[in-house]
């Protein structure tokens, strides 16, 4: 059976989106004249200011086009439904996003996106921008920490766009912005679990399939397989199983802090969530590690995927007074 989305033709779904989120929120964002994929801030480039640009596949909002805005990324590339933008809408990002202090783009390690942005990136340089790159690699889940290079981006971007955003609206240097994108992505760790799949606009079909009484932990926001398909348990033994994987490579010890996301991956209610946040601050509390800040909701998503993810992000006080530091765009806003 088909599944069922609110939905016109599914050919210009990306397109009416975009619309509705334009007009939604036109004090932060607006569409590049000519190049409709190209979601700028409105508040437009500064001089002197190192410009982020994000971008990657629709289907997970509010991640990428949601964290455009004062204080976050000054531009995002927007793709098909799982699928990374093509080259020039991104070039177009970067043109609109440019300062004169350099362009940096920050996306999630996926093959397509790292190809697509890198050709970008190439020909930005064209038109005498300057481009580097850092990849977004969180996800504990898909690959060892030996290879954390080869990790993919899911969640925990939210944590580490806002705290480059910062730094870039503090007006640091290209070189210091681009050691706190590093780092920040190096002081993340997300895991997740999936218990029902989605289906895309254009087949109207699950793009993978699981039991009813089962779930899969660490599967990818795009139906990649996770690292342990089992029964469905608890959402306190569920939340356990993730914390202990991320407490196995988080840096934080007793007296130290962290910063809290807990996300739906889709379809799985506020109410689910807070059950997992409150085991989340548990497990934290046991170990003396205080919590600072926590975000629970919708923040990178996987169309109607049930499931949920938790991300920490280990904190100094750098980054610290980078999370801290005020932002405004269409999804949130801090300070």
């Amino acid at each position: 059976m088909p599944t069922k989305k609110l939905i016109n033709d599914p050919k210009n779904i990306i397109e009416e989106m975009l619309e509705g989120v334009v007009r939604a929120h036109p004090g932060h964002i607006r569409q590049v004249p000519g190049s409709p994929r190209s979601v700028v801030a409105v508040s437009g480039p500064r001089q002197g200011k190192v410009g982020l640009v994000i971008g990657g596949g629709s289907g997970h909002e509010p991640t990428f086009l949601g964290f455009v805005g004062e204080g976050l990324a000054d531009a995002c590339a927007v793709g098909n439904v799982f699928a990374s933008p093509p080259p020039d809408p991104i070039v177009e990002c970067a043109k609109a996003a440019s300062g004169g202090a350099g362009v940096l783009f920050m996306y999630g390690n996926y093959a397509g996106d790292v190809m697509n942005f890198d050709m970008a990136a190439e020909m930005a340089a064209m038109d005498d921008i300057e481009v580097r790159t850092v990849l977004t690699t969180d996800d504990v889940a898909s690959a060892p920490l030996d290879q954390k290079s080869k990790r993919r981006g899911v969640a925990g971007n939210f944590f580490i766009f806002k705290i480059v955003g910062a730094a870039c609206d503090k007006m640091l240097s290209f070189d210091e912005c681009e050691r706190v994108a590093r780092k920040a992505n190096d002081h993340t760790f997300t895991m997740g679990v999936a218990l029902s799949p989605c289906s895309l606009p254009h087949t109207l079909k699950h793009n993978f399939e699981i039991g009813e009484n089962e779930m899969e932990i660490g599967m990818g926001i795009h139906g990649e397989p996770g690292v342990a398909r089992e029964p469905l348990r608890s959402a306190d033994a569920v939340t356990d199983e993730i914390m202990d994987r991320i407490f196995a490579e988080l840096p934080t010890r007793s007296g130290g802090k962290v910063a809290v996301l807990v996300n739906s991956l889709g379809s799985t209610p506020l109410m689910e969530l807070y059950v997992m946040n409150r085991r989340v601050h548990q497990r934290l509390a046991e170990k003396a590690i205080g919590v600072h800040a926590t975000w629970v909701g919708n923040y990178c998503t996987s169309l109607e995927m049930a499931g949920a993810s938790i991300t920490l992000l280990a904190l100094d006080e750098e980054l610290t007074e980078l999370l801290d530091h005020p932002c405004d765009c269409a999804m949130f806003r801090a300070g």
